[in-house]
């Protein structure tokens, strides 16, 4: 059975309500310590951050986690959209992170798909480009031949990139797009996104994703006029 870390101990009570209505198996934590003294057997099989108004509190917990001989992953935060800036250098720390206020619907498909393991053999539709190519059921993604390590909604902005290379888009309509509903981070949101996957690319493919000045991105060449 696999059980999530989630903090606070006392969470939002949306959030409770939706991981129970959804079937997922929690343990709230209320302090570094409990990472070790509530770890199941069969360990944490991931967790959950709230950010919310826990400041220093939040981050120490985020370490508990992460800086442990068998580090806690897959990882999600909720954070709020005014302090995305507190992300920046401490990508090793989270695997994903989710706006708060969350969209339930986004934040089911987000844990569902960080706690779901690979289906090995499927051949199903594709999107292919150049040495890109993406598996649209199994949510895999190969670059070169190398598989790579996406969350939820890097795989999502790359698969909607990648539907139309050549084409320029708005990060509004990114936001739009990908997102799906009126999403209160703003552009900095596919920003972050973007810089993420582009590391995951690696230096000599980060240009699939170019940056279109004053505009937005686009994937691939540009189309011809």
């Amino acid at each position: 059975m696999t059980v999530l870390a989630l903090y606070p101990a006392d969470p939002a009570p949306e959030l409770a309500q939706l991981l129970d209505l959804s079937g997922f198996v929690w343990k709230g934590l209320a302090e570094p310590n409990d990472v070790e003294d509530l770890e199941p057997d069969e360990g944490w099989g991931g967790a959950i951050l709230q950010m919310g108004n826990t400041g220093d509190e939040g981050w120490a917990m985020l370490r508990a986690l992460r800086k442990r001989d068998v580090p806690v992953s897959p990882l999600l935060l909720l954070i709020r959209g005014s302090e995305l800036q507190e992300l920046d250098m401490r990508d090793e720390l989270f695997d994903d992170f989710c706006l708060d206020p969350f969209h339930p619907r986004e934040l089911e498909a987000r844990v569902r798909h960080m706690l779901a393991s690979s289906n090995e053999g499927h051949t199903g539709e594709r999107i292919e480009h150049g040495p890109l190519v993406l598996d649209l059921e199994t949510y895999e993604a190969l670059l070169d031949g190398r598989p790579l390590d996406l969350t939820f909604m890097e795989y999502e902005l790359l698969r909607f990139l990648a539907t139309s290379p050549g084409r320029v888009f708005t990060r509004e309509i990114l936001l739009n797009r990908v997102w799906g509903y009126e999403y209160y981070g703003g552009a900095r949101t596919v920003d972050v996104h973007v810089r993420r996957l582009r590391a995951k690319f690696g230096e000599e493919y980060a240009g699939l994703i170019h940056t279109v000045r004053s505009v937005g991105y686009r994937f691939g060449q540009a189309r011809r006029r």
